[in-house]
């Protein structure tokens, strides 16, 4: 067991407090990618080996190689500097060793930033009722799978149960103001057009992401969560794309397609029990993309330093753009992780409300 509290366990992600000295609420957390695998809203009984380690060191790769000058939350990924900054890990490193991100504690923003650069997925669905995104229309005539030029910025509500929604920019910036809103915009298709071309390389095609931020206590806007995994993004082997068409993606579609070929299976709680052949073709993928992404195996790679002295120089890079959106920042103590969300999003709400906009 870790022995710190608890603030949130998610569907494949655990997020503990690191309280300060004395005891009270810190100004760091500990984010756990677990082995925990989901498809279709249902966590699975079983684990896959080596999926939080993967999802974990992606995210690291990203922030320490394409996304540099990016302002994050990361701390350290390593597990000798999280054991000597929090003394109480140390005891139990093979419970998160690889899988744990220490963080700056933010409040995170009520909103996902997503940006599309392929008509797929819930896209490809409202696209074809109505012809538009979000309720803005796109030009006609466009197939699945198709790409979108300029990559679109399609904001989505954060849902505690279920699936997230699209919302209109407009309702975004009601959310969270109009400076902030497109500050945000401007920052996610600048990360996305960075992972694109990097992904370009590697043959692969990043249909389309989401990202997170949040405000830290002294007003930064940071990147938080995981970036640019395959659990947060559909990655295409170019090899295979054909427009017209669903694509073939390197993340669990091996469990997915399993999932769907069982006749007996309602798509609720409980799952049913998977194969080992299943398992073992869903952490193949999972290892598979991050050695197709690098160049290298997952056993092969040594987690990168973060620490103060990047942030700095991340921050002092994005200066004039970082602090942004006082209204967000001001009233209100800082929050992490996804177990302080409702209440941002209630605290979002009640200004959207009050400036008589619609959500």
């Amino acid at each position: 067991m870790i022995p710190l509290p608890l603030l949130f366990r998610g569907k494949v992600r655990d997020v503990y407090e690191v309280p300060a000295d004395g005891g009270s609420a810190g100004d760091r957390l500990l984010l756990v990618a677990s082995d925990r695998v989901s498809a279709f809203d249902v966590v699975m009984a079983e684990p896959v080996p080596e999926k939080g380690r993967v999802l974990t060191q992606i995210t690291a790769w990203w922030l320490n190689t394409h996304l540099q000058g990016i302002p994050h939350h990361v701390i350290s990924v390593r597990p000798g500097e999280i054991a000597d900054a929090v003394p109480a890990l140390a005891r139990c490193e093979a419970e998160w060793a690889g899988r744990a991100t220490l963080v700056r504690r933010t409040r995170p923003l009520p909103a996902e930033c997503v940006v599309r650069g392929y008509l797929s997925g819930s896209a490809w669905k409202e696209y074809r009722e109505s012809g538009t995104l979000a309720g803005e229309p796109l030009p006609a005539g466009l197939a699945e799978s198709d790409p979108l030029v300029p990559a679109i910025f399609s904001p989505a509500t954060k849902a505690t149960e279920g699936h997230d929604e699209n919302i209109t920019f407009e309702q975004m910036t009601g959310l969270v103001g109009a400076e902030l809103a497109a500050e945000l915009r401007r920052r996610s298709l600048d990360i996305y057009e960075r992972g694109r071309a990097a992904a370009a390389e590697r043959g692969i095609i990043l249909a389309d992401t989401k990202f997170e931020f949040g405000i830290a206590p002294d007003g930064d806007l940071l990147l938080i969560d995981e970036v640019l995994t395959p659990d947060s993004s559909r990655f295409w082997p170019r090899e295979h794309y054909r427009r017209g068409r669903p694509q073939p993606s390197l993340d669990k579609q091996p469990l997915r397609d399993h999932l769907d070929g069982l006749a007996d299976w309602n798509k609720q709680y409980p799952p049913p029990p998977l194969p080992e052949r299943v398992i073992g073709a869903t952490a193949e993928r999972y290892r598979g993309v991050f050695r197709r992404l690098t160049g290298m195996g997952i056993e092969e790679y040594e987690a990168p330093r973060f620490g103060a002295g990047a942030m700095e120089e991340g921050a002092t890079e994005m200066a004039g753009r970082t602090r942004v959106g006082a209204g967000v920042r001001a009233g209100g103590r800082t929050e992490g992780g996804p177990g302080a969300q409702t209440a941002g999003r209630a605290e979002a709400g009640a200004r959207a409300a009050a400036r008589g906009r619609a959500r």
